[in-house]
């Protein structure tokens, strides 16, 4: 048995490291859920001890696969992900895994920074030779609390760090890549974070952010909105655009988490999107399904759902309770895995990973 699993992975492996520019032609993607493969139980990410959350991928120039991601103490307790997260970093041989905890790429500073004691949902790209990893931080009072810390959590900005190498050393901004508007009345006045990005068809870099207002009562806020800038480089300066996206008229939370991708073989953008209640996919909280022409007018896709709450693991189908946080790898501008946190049961019990699903590559000359 163990020999045919063996067999199974190096299957996978080879289909995985077919190349897309070897197609001379690819398929725009219709159905995005018809990508996604059975997942090996080996391709997880998780740690004793800590809660395990947003992993994304890039494959460095040593030939390996580096995640990095956020961890936190279980001690704390789930909602603790405002207080006391750091973004971690690991290493694995193969897209899927198994990943290996290496190092803490970015940990908590001095709590006078903007990102002082949390680091949180990663993202990260390479761009001409460099490595780029956006991501959320904030600082407070370091309270752990079963209930979220408003104090952390309305100060959430989103920040940048760079480096030659995925294993560093690492830069990291002492002032946040994107920042709150003035405007009191603007849709990111009271915190923005998770960032996703992708390089578009003119070279620039488009950055999609979650922003909260303040027109609703405080401490929360709201509504959540996402919004887009975009950059000359992957460093910036980024020019906010007040365009909202991925909303649904009358909801205050409709999405987050977008994962944003370029085909330019298809000359289309991308994008996974955790629907907070159904709104786009009428299946209740789920992964719904994006396309673009330019980046910035989106539409749910004719079949918007990738995924409802479960993992088709070779070995069976598993109900989840939370399925989030997206993110794609491309190699050669295909998606070949998607990466998402989950959480098996109520996340203030138990603890979380990250599951790394394969997924099929679209072309139409070829068959895999």
């Amino acid at each position: 048995m163990m020999r045919l699993f063996k067999t199974i992975g190096f299957i996978s492996w080879m289909l995985l490291s077919f190349s897309c520019d070897e197609v001379t032609e690819r398929k725009p993607i219709e159905d995005f859920s018809t990508l996604m493969q059975a997942v090996s139980r080996n391709s997880v990410l998780a740690e004793d001890g800590y809660y395990v959350w947003g992993g994304s991928v890039v494959k460095g120039d040593d030939g390996k696969y580096h995640m990095f991601y956020s961890r936190w103490k279980e001690e704390y307790g789930f909602e603790a992900w405002v207080t006391h997260s750091e973004i971690a970093h690991a290493i694995a041989e193969r897209p899927e895994g198994p990943f290996k905890f290496h190092d803490v790429t970015l940990p908590a500073r001095d709590a006078v920074y903007w990102d002082g004691l949390t680091t949180h949902n990663p993202t990260i790209h390479k761009f001409d030779g460099k490595y780029y990893l956006y991501y959320m931080g904030t600082t407070g009072d370091g309270e752990a609390m079963r209930k979220l810390n408003f104090s952390h959590r309305n100060n959430q900005r989103i920040g940048l760090a760079w480096a030659d190498n995925p294993n560093g050393p690492w830069h990291r901004s002492d002032k946040p890549l994107i920042d709150v508007s003035d405007d009191e009345k603007s849709h990111d006045a009271l915190m923005v974070s998770n960032p996703s990005l992708t390089q578009m068809k003119d070279g620039k870099i488009l950055m999609i952010y979650k922003a909260v207002a303040k027109k609703n009562a405080l401490p929360f806020g709201g509504p959540v909105s996402h919004l887009a800038a975009i950059a000359d480089s992957p460093a910036g300066p980024f020019k906010k655009l007040n365009q909202r996206i991925f909303y649904e008229e009358g909801q205050k939370f409709p999405a987050e988490d977008p994962s944003i991708w370029y085909d330019k073989k298809v000359d289309t953008y991308y994008a996974i999107v955790k629907d907070m209640k159904g709104a786009f996919t009428k299946r209740g909280t789920s992964l719904a399904f994006f396309t673009s022409k330019d980046g910035l007018n989106w539409a749910k896709a004719e079949q918007a759902l990738a995924s409802t709450l479960q993992i088709n693991w070779e070995d069976g189908i598993q109900k989840v309770t939370k399925l989030e946080r997206p993110q794609i790898l491309l190699e050669n501008g295909c998606p070949i895995m998607l990466y998402c946190s989950v959480s098996e049961n109520n996340p203030f019990q138990e603890p979380t990973y990250n599951v790394h699903i394969p997924l099929k590559t679209i072309h139409t000359n070829q068959e895999r």
